[in-house]
């Protein structure tokens, strides 16, 4: 269940940020922090500031490493799938 939901957070996410990555960060926050409390606005600030350390784009960045905070590799897998 806990894939399904990672999946269809990062699939409203990527159908709604338009402008780009930094663009996507207030819905991820909401989607992340606000609907499912998945994590806290700490732990939500580190991943923000990985994604934009890491090569690639910062929203599929932020979806892989939510994923694999909340669920390990197939949820990585599953909000990266859904963001895409």
């Amino acid at each position: 269940m806990i894939y399904w939901e990672l999946f269809w957070s990062f699939v409203k996410v990527g159908l709604f940020c338009v402008g780009g990555g930094y663009a996507s960060m207030p819905l991820i926050q909401a989607e992340v922090i606000d609907n499912h409390a998945w994590m806290t606005m700490a732990q939500f600030i580190d991943i923000f500031t990985i994604s934009q350390m890491t090569p690639g784009p910062i929203g599929i960045n932020a979806a892989t490493f939510v994923g694999t905070k909340v669920a390990g590799l197939p949820g990585a897998v599953a909000a990266t799938v859904g963001f895409v």
